[in-house]
């Protein structure tokens, strides 16, 4: 995948090569690819971001965020695999590891009310409309609780079985803000209902991975590369469950720009398939 980068990036990519600036460090983050059935096969969830975002404003974005330093609370109410076995998949250690899928399952239940937590390690919140958990996630985004709090207030555990990880992508060293964020994929659950209760959307929609992909190449939508690329990985599933066992690689991906003469390419290393 490649495209033309904005002045104001090729100027940082140039200055970087150059060594006139230090890389900003990548802070550590987690999304979460919310999928559903439909008649035409799986679709996912997005969030357009108000165009006013110092981050991807007007772009369309999964639901996620960056770890705050309670998500590596040892307390969180936790069932499925342990965060050691996460550390393995994630190539991270494991402190790191509950961090980041704590942070998905919180970023998730803040940004679109989806709450990937039961009161058993079988169950899952049938819904999440109530006022009791509407309170909860408004305490949650003014850091009010932490997300181990709200778990144990309501007798609940973090259901980390049903995440799977999908990808890892770190933002090249030129961009002023970067993430190293990892992405999930989760089935919505029975009885849930997405919406935007976050206050960071303009905009909402489910659509099939491949028509997100075809509104981005004919303009219609904007995306960061690593959406855009998930999105045509995803196209490629019948059905959202299909996501949790289909022969997937999960890789590091860290984008690069190529200097042709006074031109910049971005490149993640993808084959571009537009």
């Amino acid at each position: 995948m490649a495209r033309l980068l904005p002045p104001e990036l090729v100027a940082r990519a140039r200055a970087l090569a150059a060594g006139d600036i230090t890389p900003v460090e990548p802070r550590a983050a987690a999304t979460v690819i919310l999928l559903r059935a439909s008649g035409a096969g799986p679709e996912v969830y997005l969030l357009r971001r108000h165009g006013q975002m110092a981050f991807a404003g007007g772009m369309y974005v999964f639901p996620g965020g960056v770890v705050d330093e309670r998500d590596r609370s040892t307390s969180t109410r936790w069932a499925g695999p342990a965060p050691a076995a996460w550390a393995e998949t994630l190539r991270c250690d494991e402190a790191t590891a509950r961090a980041l899928v704590c942070a998905a399952v919180r970023e998730t239940f803040e940004e679109s009310g989806v709450l990937l937590a039961g009161r058993t390690p079988g169950s899952v919140v049938a819904d999440t409309t109530g006022d009791h958990l509407a309170e909860d996630r408004r305490a949650l985004v003014e850091k009010l609780v932490s997300f181990a709090q709200l778990l144990d207030r309501r007798g609940l555990v973090l259901r980390s079985d049903l995440l799977t990880a999908w990808a890892h992508w770190i933002t090249p060293a030129f961009e002023p803000r970067r993430y190293d964020t990892r992405f999930f994929v989760a089935t919505m659950p029975v009885g849930q209902r997405a919406r935007d209760v976050s206050g960071e959307a303009d905009k909402v929609v489910w659509l099939a991975p491949g028509e997100a992909c075809a509104a981005v190449d004919t303009g219609r939508m904007r995306m960061l590369p690593p959406t855009y690329a998930v999105c045509r990985e995803l196209s490629r599933l019948r059905d959202p469950e299909d996501a949790a066992t289909v022969d997937h690689s999960f890789s590091t991906i860290v984008p690069f720009v190529e200097f042709d003469g006074d031109e910049a390419v971005f490149r993640t290393g993808l084959e571009d398939s537009r």
